[in-house]
């Protein structure tokens, strides 16, 4: 039974910290950077809304089926945007990451095929999850392509599955990558962070 805890994780530049409070300012600013709430497919709080945001975040921590990190430049600690694990189910070594978002001036760099690199060896290699799930917004064509160019294998949809923040009901479209398949998709994106001259 995996035993999923808050812990730093580093490497191509980039440091996932656990989520507190104090990341408040750091994330606001983050969303401020394309004003991402403006996305009506993805997470993003609105202006004001980013305390409830991280309350919420931390609550599905303690109730144990939520680990929220914060994404950060490793080299100067400018917040970059957020990530977790959820839906975590312990019983069979399950996790999903998703609530992720980054600042516009990050996105199409390395920054989401690094933090997918490291929640997804932290995952298999650390706490010995037996699958590793990722879901998104049937409309969510961008992240679509981006969970795919991960090497995650398409489970289907789920309709009519949840309901979106701005009140409409979405459908999900629902992803995973095996422990067996994950030497190969470890593979795949260190070479994809290399020819990014990332080390």
């Amino acid at each position: 039974m995996i035993d999923v805890q808050p812990v730093v994780l580093e490497g191509g530049g980039i440091r996932l910290e656990p989520m507190t409070e104090p990341h408040h300012d750091g994330l606001e600013a983050a969303a401020q950077d394309g004003q991402l709430w403006e996305l009506w497919h993805t997470t993003v709080p609105l202006p004001g809304g980013m305390r409830k945001y991280i309350s919420d975040a931390l609550d599905g921590q303690k109730a144990g089926h939520m680990l929220p990190w914060t994404v950060c430049n490793a080299a100067t600690g400018d917040v970059i945007g957020t990530t977790r694990y959820h839906d975590i189910v312990r019983s069979i070594d399950r996790v999903e990451i998703g609530h992720t978002w980054y600042r516009q001036s990050a996105q199409r760099t390395h920054v989401n095929t690094t933090c997918k690199l490291l929640l997804l060896r932290h995952a298999f290699e650390s706490l010995g999850c037996k699958v590793v799930g990722l879901r998104t917004d049937n409309f969510n064509f961008k992240s679509q392509r981006a969970i795919e160019a991960l090497g995650a294998k398409k489970e289907g949809v789920l309709r009519h599955h949840t309901m979106r923040k701005d009140g409409t009901v979405r459908d999900s479209v629902m992803y995973s990558i095996l422990a067996a398949e994950w030497s190969d998709v470890k593979r795949h994106l260190e070479l994809r962070l290399a020819r990014h001259e990332i080390r």
